[in-house]
């Protein structure tokens, strides 16, 4: 599970919210744990709060209640997840709680059963009215002013742009599709609203966002409405427009994937694709319930690299599947070593209770769970030193994240995503940088993971 970084977690940063809280509002807190996607869920329900009159609290004792969105993908999100709302209630004690793990109130209530109300993933109207019972509005509408982008929990430069909710795929290790329902598209026009307006409001980035942004449109039929349609491929082609970086996450190597490639050739969109391979044995795909096409999808690969050189293929892999063998795992390497991915994350397979592989045969022991998970980041690791030090002595424009008290600036590559890939830092002349400026670098060391440049 990802948790927010302590300067992202909402109950140790402040939301962005320029003024300061007027005498007699009502304050309230917010930790959010999990994905990229829940981190929009709590954004939605802060700005509603805040248009409703309440402040945001920055730390636990500020607040007046807190509500903690949880995650409940993995067993171990869950006890996360179970430790974070224990926190809250030891520092504040008045505790809503929200999120995946909600989907599940009497597994939070029988570990914590002071928590006020349980609510689960979407239910934002539930969330209302559980603070709304605990810690009554009181509006100024002459005071309470709302920043025209909402509230916004990640740095002004980024936003994350959540695109649909829910997964019509049914993988064995996955109960996304119990917690959040199928497929549910937001309409072409409303994704586009906005992000203009987040890019108005000074966003140089928006990372587009859902459990499979491949299959966007495909429950509303690709519709079209106020001219613009419900297709990734339609709506990619309209967000690179608006003059920002676009960077595309959770998609699935559906044929029609192609068809973004050359928009990424044109510069429309950033070069970056996130995939979820999760494994490359036909074997262990069919037993996930996965397609399993690990063959074509080198030539998928190969072919995009082919249109667009510059790519760079980020994905999320799984070791230690029940059943899976010794030659299946070398299956994965032998795949891995000949797709050369340039950006690979790695879990352990573990049971999530309501998931359907929890039933199977054979699952693999711990220590080898871990041994084959150490070659596999070995196997990784060893790909991005070499993929990393090709670019060494290259121009690369980078994003700036963050300029610390020394000077030294850590900014982002357009092969990079906040949180979950590299860096690049630039250690000298960089007083007049700023923060989400975007600009070129010479690119002078490289390291596993990371890069150091120039200006």
């Amino acid at each position: 599970m990802n948790t927010n970084p302590p300067d992202l977690r909402p109950d140790l940063a402040r939301a962005r919210v320029a003024e300061s809280a007027r005498k007699g509002q009502p304050t309230i807190g917010m930790v959010s744990l999990g994905c990229p996607k829940a981190l929009v869920d709590s954004e939605r329900i802060l700005t509603r709060l805040r248009a409703e009159g309440y402040g945001i609290s920055p730390d636990y004792s500020g607040a007046e209640a807190v509500i903690v969105n949880t995650c409940g993908f993995l067993d171990s999100a869950k006890a996360e997840s179970l430790e974070a709302i224990g926190e809250a209630l030891s520092e504040n004690g008045k505790v809503i709680v929200t999120g995946c793990l909600g989907a599940e109130p009497d597994y939070i209530t029988g570990a914590h059963p002071k928590v006020l109300a349980v609510t689960g993933p979407q239910q934002y109207e539930q969330v209302l009215d559980a603070v709304h019972n605990v810690v009554p509005p009181s509006p100024d509408p002459f005071v309470d002013l709302l920043p025209s982008s909402g509230v916004k929990l990640t740095p002004r430069h980024y936003s994350y742009l959540k695109i649909s909710e829910g997964c019509n795929h049914r993988c064995r290790f996955c109960i996304i599709p119990d917690m959040r329902g199928r497929l549910a598209s937001r309409p072409a026009h409303a994704v586009l609203r906005e992000a203009e307006r987040l890019v108005d409001n000074g966003v140089r980035e928006l990372l587009v966002i859902s459990q499979d942004t491949s299959a966007y449109g495909v429950d509303i039929k690709h519709g079209e409405e106020r001219g613009h349609r419900a297709h990734i491929t339609d709506l990619a082609r309209d967000l690179g427009a608006l003059g920002a970086w676009v960077r595309l996450h959770y998609v699935y190597p559906y044929p029609h994937v192609r068809q973004l490639i050359p928009l990424m050739a044109e510069g429309l969109i950033l070069p970056y694709l996130d995939i979820p391979f999760q494994h490359a044995h036909p074997d262990v795909l069919r037993r996930m319930a996965r397609p399993a096409a690990a063959a074509k999808t080198l030539d998928e690969i190969k072919a995009w690299r082919a249109d667009c050189p510059e790519i760079t293929l980020r994905s999320t892999f799984i070791v230690g599947y029940p059943g899976e063998t010794e030659e299946e795992f070398q299956t994965l390497l032998a795949w891995l070593d000949e797709a050369q991915l340039d950006r690979v994350g790695c879990f352990k397979y573990e049971n999530v209770d309501g998931a359907r592989s929890n039933a199977l045969p054979d699952h693999v022991p711990e220590p080898v769970k871990e041994e084959r998970w150490q070659r596999f980041m070995e196997k990784a690791q060893a790909i991005s030193v070499d993929k990393l030090a090709a670019k060494v002595g290259s121009m690369q424009d980078v994003i700036v994240d963050d300029i610390d008290g020394d000077g030294i600036a850590t900014c982002r590559t357009k092969a990079d995503a906040p949180e979950i890939d590299g860096c690049l830092f630039i250690d000298e002349n960089t007083e007049n940088l700023a923060v989400g400026d975007i600009v070129g670098v010479t690119v002078d060391e490289a390291g596993e993971y990371d890069l150091w440049g120039r200006l």
